[in-house]
């Protein structure tokens, strides 16, 4: 959440006790979109807390250590409270953080993968640290939410104007010279 909405990077970060808010406008085909981020404690002791929050989320990373694989096997829980507790519609996208450190890799990309799409889930690696794929997890929800909206108002009203194109090109002040570009939503 940091390195999306201050471009920062902390080494050391205390326990999100409760939730952390923050926001960020970004641009998605030539329209403001400003992202409200509640950072929920993932830690079991505040799920209660975390619960009600769901309630009216229209989007959700479930974010995973990929060094640590009890960090990835609660994904499961977490995925689970998130269908029980909030909206049927939200768009989920599980994100595997620290792929910067792949030598201390001890969940699979391919068993992330596979996780994600048994649960319908959006997937994408990321490195707070080095900033690699930040912006892209944010711009690729945002787009899938978006079209979501336009598809529900399309549906409510009848007109037909077309889903939201969402790629991982353009001006991206987080994208340092990923190459492996893949068009999305």
């Amino acid at each position: 959440m940091l390195q999306f909405t201050e471009d920062k990077f902390r080494d050391k970060h205390e326990i999100t006790i409760g939730i952390e808010f923050a926001s960020k406008t970004i641009e998605l085909n030539n329209k403001a979109v400003k992202i409200q981020i509640w950072d929920t404690a993932g830690h079991e002791a505040f799920q209660s807390i975390t619960r009600t929050y769901y309630k009216g989320a229209v989007g959700a990373l479930l974010v995973y250590d990929i060094t640590n694989k009890q960090s990835f096997q609660h994904c499961e829980n977490w995925l689970h409270e998130l269908k029980e507790n909030g909206d049927k519609d939200v768009t989920i996208m599980l994100v595997g953080n620290k792929c910067d450190l792949e030598k201390e890799r001890q969940v699979s990309k391919e068993d992330a993968e596979k996780f994600a799409e048994m649960n319908g889930l959006i997937f994408l690696e990321t490195s707070a640290k080095e900033a690699k794929n930040i912006f892209e997890v944010f711009k690729i929800s945002a787009g899938k939410i978006l079209n979501n909206i336009l598809k529900t108002e399309e549906h409510i009203s009848g007109n037909n104007s077309g889903k939201v194109k969402i790629t991982n090109e353009g001006n991206n002040p987080n994208n340092k010279g990923n190459k492996n570009k893949k068009k999305c939503c």
